[in-house]
């Protein structure tokens, strides 16, 4: 277990910022964990877990204490006959572990294809993209409780799964470490496509509906999702500035019947997207930032908004402070002009976490 010091912060994440960590694990099994939390918890450190940093923002100067990066790996299957088992380590690579289920020929994360980071860190915003969420397939999380070093498993309603959101990242924040995820894939399962833009992609090529395996199926939604995401420089490329993101910075806000009332009172006749689940109506964060004068392509000093997806703030060659600021500057505006209150999507680290 090597102990690394003054590691550059900025160098592990999506949108390269940070300054350095005092003290810096790359850890690659759970007993290394509990042994790294137990010298934590004697030594009273501060401390902070990540993994694949494509949703996290570490401050300018650093992180004074000790920073593990989860990189344990490993993809474990079975088959009951009715159902395809796969335990993933939390630090296998995200879309590595899509494309290798896609591969087995299972449908149910295939829309999720792209997207940056570890499995681990899935079911803390139950991530989702296209139509999927991530807590559809999620049978349990395994995790480790930071104080007590106990190994607890929970089942899918334990988890408290929300729109992007989850136990791990509201009540129980920082109280435990994943360290593996269980997904459960219905067998001979069809593809299905529930998200407007990914519909219209399909029905424009003549050969989707004539793919008979559920595995042609989901290879040629995987390919698609990948073009529409490459289109919005939604995936990593070190030769884009626009992908320099922790990708969409804002969630879409979810009001009940008597916000979304005060609301239209607000909008007056502006044409303004909204969502009807049940009895919530979910609005556009996108549109909420681009009438609030903050258009694609828009910059602040060192930082703004990507040319290609109004809800991805980008460094261009900025620092942390800039971005946040900037991010401010954008929630005051919604909020006095439409009295919405934006929530950030990535975690902000402070420097003493």
């Amino acid at each position: 277990m090597e102990i690394q010091k003054n590691i550059l912060l900025s160098e592990y994440t999506t949108i390269g910022l940070g300054g350095p960590a005092a003290y810096f694990i790359d850890f690659t099994d759970t007993e290394n964990v509990k042994e790294i939390i137990e010298y934590v918890n004697e030594n009273k450190m501060n401390f902070i877990v990540f993994s694949g940093g494509s949703n996290i923002i570490f401050p300018d100067r650093g992180f004074d204490g000790l920073v593990l990066k989860i990189n344990n790996k490993g993809v474990k299957t079975h088959d009951d006959g009715n159902y395809f088992y796969a335990e993933v380590n939390a630090g296998e690579n995200w879309d590595e572990f899509v494309r290798y289920i896609i591969e087995s020929g299972y449908s149910g994360i295939e829309c999720l294809s792209g997207i940056p980071g570890s499995a681990g860190a899935t079911p803390v915003q139950n991530v989702g993209a296209y139509g999927q969420e991530v807590k559809d397939t999620i049978m349990n999380v395994t995790a480790l409780d930071r104080r007590t070093l106990e190994e607890i498993t929970f089942d899918n309603n334990e988890c408290g799964f929300g729109y992007r959101t989850s136990r791990f990242k509201e009540r129980d924040k920082d109280k435990y470490i994943i360290v593996k995820v269980l997904f459960r894939f219905e067998k001979n399962k069809q593809p299905e496509i529930k998200y407007s833009e990914l519909q219209k992609v399909i029905d424009s090529q003549d050969n989707y509906y004539s793919l008979t395996s559920i595995k042609e199926k989901i290879k040629s939604i995987r390919d698609n999702v990948l073009k529409l995401r490459e289109k919005k420089s939604m995936l990593i490329n070190p030769d884009d500035t626009n992908s320099r993101s922790c990708g969409s910075f804002f969630t879409n806000p979810v009001l009940n019947e008597s916000e979304y009332d005060r609301f239209k009172v607000l909008i007056k006749d502006l044409n303004v997207p909204v969502y009807k689940t049940g009895d919530e109506y979910k609005l556009s964060a996108a549109w909420l930032v681009e009438n609030s004068g903050f258009v694609k392509g828009f910059k602040k000093g060192g930082v703004g908004i990507s040319s290609k997806h109004s809800l991805a703030l980008i460094n261009i060659n900025g620092t942390t402070d800039e971005l946040l600021a900037f991010s401010s500057e954008i929630e005051e505006t919604v909020e006095k002009k439409f009295g919405i209150k934006l929530k950030k999507e990535p975690v902000v680290v402070s420097e003493n976490s």
